[in-house]
């Protein structure tokens, strides 16, 4: 069983950076991947960023590639999603997973409550 906590949403404008932590207890957080995704109202929750159990590997959506660094600090349990270059759509309810690697929401087993990123124009 895993637990996972999101922190770090807000209120930004268009341009600015926030950093997402999410901190994860219980057994399997560092053998496991961990993924963000993200939901906006009225649409489906869509995948953000992963990353594999060691940190090595990370794959992006393409709207964030370029702008958006996820990271892991297993020695914390804990995960991050650095934001930069943040656009009103990017506007959403931002969730952590702990699972197995990819981009499908079906492959990951846990999920955090999710935390609220609002970007203004």
């Amino acid at each position: 069983q895993v637990q996972l906590v999101e922190s770090g949403g807000g209120l930004v404008q268009a341009g600015g950076s926030l950093r997402l932590s999410c901190a994860a207890s219980g057994r399997a957080f560092s053998s496991g991947a961990l993924g963000w995704f993200r939901q906006a109202p009225g649409k489906e929750r869509e995948f953000v960023a992963a990353i594999n159990w060691s940190g090595v590997s990370t794959f992006y959506a393409d709207s964030v590639k370029g702008r958006f660094t996820i990271s892991r600090a297993n020695y914390k349990n804990t995960v991050y999603l650095q934001m930069n270059s943040l656009k009103p759509e990017d506007t959403a309810v931002y969730y952590c997973a702990a699972g197995s690697y990819g981009d499908s929401v079906s492959r990951y087993d846990y999920w955090g409550q999710g935390t609220q990123v609002t970007v203004s124009s």
